[in-house]
């Protein structure tokens, strides 16, 4: 990989289709104005979907563009386009983007405008050095603590895991990864925790991308999932640590071995 003067990453020529790279939240659905308000609906007064709601829903849409670096790295951000595709106004736009600042996935210049954050590749030892640790505690906490209803959520994520075996469906055994990820940090029933994991689980993601077509073993990757999904279920936090935090070592030196 070149880089210009370092190890950062303006740009990249991959352009990948849409995907979620982990759940987006649901937002309402009629078009809207331009201040993030409601439209009409058969000629009444539609109702405005909470500000809240829509900041969430432009959150998640603009974070998984970065994310699969369908927005490369260095690319500008126009809010009003992507308000115009969201069907939503300025406001949740904006705040999507301030979240996403503070995640380093999105840098504002003041007078110059919003760009996707630039890679730099030698933030991944840094990254996969902290998700090592708290991903396995996470792992150990969800064995712990996760719940009936996480249960039956973990049932249906292991079905998926079975169903996808043998895919080559790229884009789905990113999102399925993503998606496991997500659910264990929920099942730790750790908030700051969740909150923190799920901002590195997002750097990593877009680094795998930037290397996705020169990784190796994709499918063998994601399905090591199936074990630490049946040590939680187990209620065997020791293995469901140590499973989880060899996948994350897995996961840098491979893509070290391709850089």
């Amino acid at each position: 990989m070149t880089a210009q003067g370092s190890d950062r990453v303006q740009g990249s020529s991959r352009r990948r289709p849409a995907v979620a790279a982990g759940e987006r939240a649901n937002g309402g659905g009629g078009r809207r104005g331009r201040d993030g308000g409601g439209g009409r609906d058969g000629g009444g007064r539609g109702e405005a979907p909470p500000r809240e709601l829509l900041a969430d829903r432009a959150y998640s849409e603009l974070r998984d563009r970065i994310v699969t670096l369908r927005i490369p790295p260095g690319a500008p951000i126009d809010e009003d386009q992507l308000g115009e595709e969201l069907e939503m106004g300025r406001t949740p736009v904006r705040e999507a983007i301030k979240r996403l600042a503070l995640e380093n996935l999105v840098t504002v210049f003041p007078r110059r405008g919003t760009f996707a954050s630039e890679i730099n590749i030698t933030d991944l030892a840094h990254i996969s050095d902290v998700r090592v640790q708290l991903e396995g505690h996470a792992a150990y906490r969800a064995a712990e603590r996760i719940t009936d209803a996480q249960r039956a959520e973990l049932a249906r994520l292991l079905e998926e895991l079975d169903n996808s075996e043998g895919s080559d469906d790229v884009d789905a055994l990113m999102a399925l990864d993503a998606r496991v990820h997500r659910f264990i940090y929920r099942c730790a029933g750790n908030p700051y925790m969740e909150a923190t994991l799920s901002r590195y689980l997002n750097l990593s993601l877009r680094i795998w991308y930037l290397v996705l077509d020169r990784l190796p073993h994709l499918f063998a990757h994601v399905h090591e999932h199936d074990d630490v999904l049946h040590a939680i279920a187990d209620g065997n936090a020791a293995a469901a640590r140590d499973v989880l935090a060899e996948h994350i070592a897995t996961f840098e030196r491979e893509i070290r071995a391709v850089l």
